[in-house]
């Protein structure tokens, strides 16, 4: 299988570069960008539960809509010098709820790539935080902006929360995003949610899923963040369900995330191929089509499975969204990359601050 111009069906660009349309990160969290370097936990994690509880959970309460801001726009910059046009977002931040999935949303479109993103709603933080986060989604989602209705996870919702979620996506036509049996403590997550299911869900990780779980709706790989949470890994050629790509969080190079998923089915499978995870790879267009009308240039050709899964460090030159420049020789035209990075920072040091 190759990447190919949708428009004529045969491979684009020259003998040193090639011309595909944009990439797709089916399962990102916009707000973790400013994570890195943050200070470390207050007790070394011992499981998943123990990584949400001292590391993430602490993070998304922090905070607040400027480090957002920045956090949204330096993560989309990053995907753009990626050739990741479009990103499917995932967003907490407990204590700034209102207002928080226009604010990722503007900033992606400061920077030009495409975002669909939604509010995790959980019922860690009482009967008041449930009913903030789903009135986010909604008045986002009603106010026109491109979205879904995010769910934390099962584990750390009612059966009363999942269904009000599931009501709400039905309301507005759109699926729910939401981690499923990613560790443990969410191994039950299918019979909660099977029947509320329908195609339109995306199902993030589904490490613990049993082969015939019955859920519908797309499983979105992510095995950079479930080797580094330690969970296991989902083996996602055991399902029916459609398979695309995510990072969870950790930045949006999606042709590394092709490689290390390759890798790591090939470990656990010494007879596969790269062909699989390249359909996964591919499968994000899927998800998101609008990228098929955006253009990328690559520092390589060609740009298919078997030369990409052993060739480091292909980056994006030229980038066109929606027919317009949006990177030149590896810059972005829209924004000041430097100031936006400077700006990152800054947000970056509060963060930290406050964490520590």
């Amino acid at each position: 299988m190759t990447d190919t111009d949708t428009s004529t069906g045969t491979p684009t660009g020259t003998a040193s570069q090639a011309v595909t349309a944009g990439l797709v990160c089916a399962h990102h969290h916009l707000y973790s960008t400013l994570a890195r370097g943050m200070p470390p936990p207050p007790k070394q994690p011992a499981n998943f539960r123990e990584i949400l509880e001292n590391i993430w959970w602490r993070l998304d309460t922090a905070l607040d809509l400027q480090m957002l801001e920045w956090s949204a726009k330096l993560g989309a910059l990053e995907a753009l010098e990626a050739g990741c046009t479009a990103i499917i977002d995932h967003h907490e931040s407990p204590n700034a709820i209102e207002g928080s999935l226009s604010v990722i949303a503007a900033a992606c479109a400061e920077v030009g790539v495409r975002v669909n993103t939604c509010y995790g709603v959980t019922d860690r933080h009482g009967a008041a935080g449930l009913a903030a986060g789903l009135a986010e989604n909604d008045r986002f989602l009603s106010e026109g902006g491109r979205g879904m209705v995010g769910v934390h996870a099962a584990f750390t919702c009612t059966d009363e929360s999942l269904a009000a979620a599931a009501e709400l996506a039905a309301k507005h036509g759109v699926g729910v995003h939401i981690h499923v049996a990613e560790g443990v403590d969410d191994v039950g997550a299918a019979d909660r949610i099977r029947d509320l299911t329908t195609d339109d869900w995306l199902l993030i990780h589904g490490v613990h899923l049993p082969d015939d779980h019955g859920l519908r709706g797309t499983i979105v790989h992510n095995p950079r963040s479930n080797m580094n949470n330690s969970v296991g890994y989902a083996d996602p050629a055991r399902f029916a369900n459609p398979v695309a790509l995510g990072t969870d969080g950790i930045g949006a190079d999606m042709l590394a995330e092709f490689q290390l998923a390759y890798v790591k089915q090939r470990e656990h499978d010494v007879n596969s191929g790269p062909d699989q995870a390249w359909s996964w790879l591919l499968h994000g267009r899927d998800l998101f089509p609008d990228v098929r009308d955006d253009a990328v240039t690559w520092s390589y050709a060609p740009l298919e499975p078997w030369h990409v899964a052993f060739t480091p460090t292909i980056r994006a030159v030229d980038v066109d969204i929606d027919g317009a420049p949006a990177l030149r020789d590896g810059v972005a035209t829209r924004v000041d990359a430097d100031e936006v990075r400077a700006k990152a920072a800054e947000q970056a040091a509060r963060l930290h601050a406050a964490l520590a």
